[in-house]
């Protein structure tokens, strides 16, 4: 669909120029509300490492001006003839993905993110009119319908953002493999925006958690303040072969470079390790796979059905990221502060109060 158009809106954002990753005021258009469209009005934005890494160009792909931003909670403001479900006033909620082809076999089994032809990401993405997405440090967007899920209006915007990429990246993969199941034994490797989203689910879902951390310095607030069952530092070889086949399930949050072989040798005999941090390069012996009938899986997000399901959960079993609340104003600290992993756990912005 064109950006002409009487309907078209000039839309406030912060946006980086450039591969400093420095954010600063941006005006821009968004398209006109199409017949399957919704216009969002933007209340708040979690704040992801995909945030970090766009603006500042680490992959070689940022397509300047950048206004980052894929974890967008708001009110719906406007709706367009063909939608259904939704209604001017409803508290919305945007992830990671604003587009795929909806055809393939993978959008057609409700897995849209991982779309044969490439889903379009929320922002520094191609959208179907050619124009570069942007995200949610700005003041509205317009999603097409399919892309949007409700959040339960007992449910807090506030709350809501993180879910949609932190929240579900880790849900996605607890879910395909059945660790929604009591009584079975949880690892969690990191204890950062997602790997405390892994801790909450855990918890919810009546499992054993153990939290794998670097860090002792984490060990206060994963046992008090998130209420693991148990804290290991993962440096300690004599405790980690304390634990050997202890785990059905570890999910690996880490991306900073580290072994596999000491956390594949937790897994129970048929244990599954869910990669979903992005280290340099995965390194096991094929004997930790091969003789205790071992699986290492990846995983990004989940689908719109599931990221549906996941924040209905989180409503009904008062399931709530732990954040820090920002102004706009704040963002280029927060990104410096969450590169240095200085953020328990997610820093939320408040674009509604703070940016005008």
């Amino acid at each position: 669909m064109s950006s002409e158009g009487s309907n078209v809106h000039n839309c406030l954002g912060w946006a980086a120029r450039d591969a400093s990753g420095t954010l600063s005021p941006y005006q821009f258009s968004r398209r006109a509300v199409g017949c399957d469209d919704i216009s969002i009005k933007i209340t708040h934005c979690g704040v992801c490492y995909a945030d970090f890494v766009w603006t500042r160009n680490h992959l070689g792909d940022s397509k300047y001006p950048v206004v980052p931003g894929h974890e967008i909670a708001g009110i719906v403001q406007e709706v367009g003839q063909n939608v259904q479900g939704f209604k001017v006033g409803d508290h919305i909620g945007v992830g990671t993905i604003v587009n795929s082809c909806r055809s393939c076999d993978y959008c057609n089994d409700d897995l849209e993110s991982y779309c044969a032809k490439g889903s379009v990401f929320t922002f520094n993405g191609i959208d179907v009119d050619g124009t570069v997405t942007k995200g949610g440090y700005s003041s509205f967007i317009v999603v097409h319908q399919r892309y949007c899920i409700k959040i339960p209006v007992n449910y807090p915007l506030t709350s809501a953002a993180p879910l949609l990429c932190a929240g579900i990246t880790v849900y996605s993969p607890m879910m395909r493999h059945k660790m929604n199941q009591s009584g079975k034994s949880l690892g969690v490797i990191g204890l950062g925006g997602l790997g405390h989203m892994a801790v909450k689910f855990g918890k919810a879902f009546g499992l054993k958690v153990t939290v794998f951390s670097t860090s002792i310095s984490k060990k206060e607030q994963a046992l008090k303040l998130l209420g693991a069952d148990k804290f290991v530092v993962s440096s300690d070889q004599e405790q980690m072969k304390g634990l050997a086949k202890s785990y059905d399930f570890i999910i690996d949050t880490a991306s900073g470079d580290h072994p596999f072989d000491p956390y594949m040798a937790l897994l129970k005999t048929g244990g599954v390790l869910a990669l979903v941090g992005f280290p340099s390069e995965v390194k096991f012996s094929p004997a930790s796979l091969n003789i205790d009938m071992r699986t290492i899986s990846g995983s990004v997000t989940g689908g719109m059905k599931q990221l549906q399901e996941m924040i209905d959960f989180c409503a009904a079993h008062e399931v709530h990221p732990t954040i820090d609340i920002i102004p706009i104003q704040y963002v280029n600290e927060a990104l410096e502060r969450l590169a240095k992993r200085d953020v328990k756990y997610r820093f939320v912005i408040d674009i509604e109060n703070s940016l005008k």
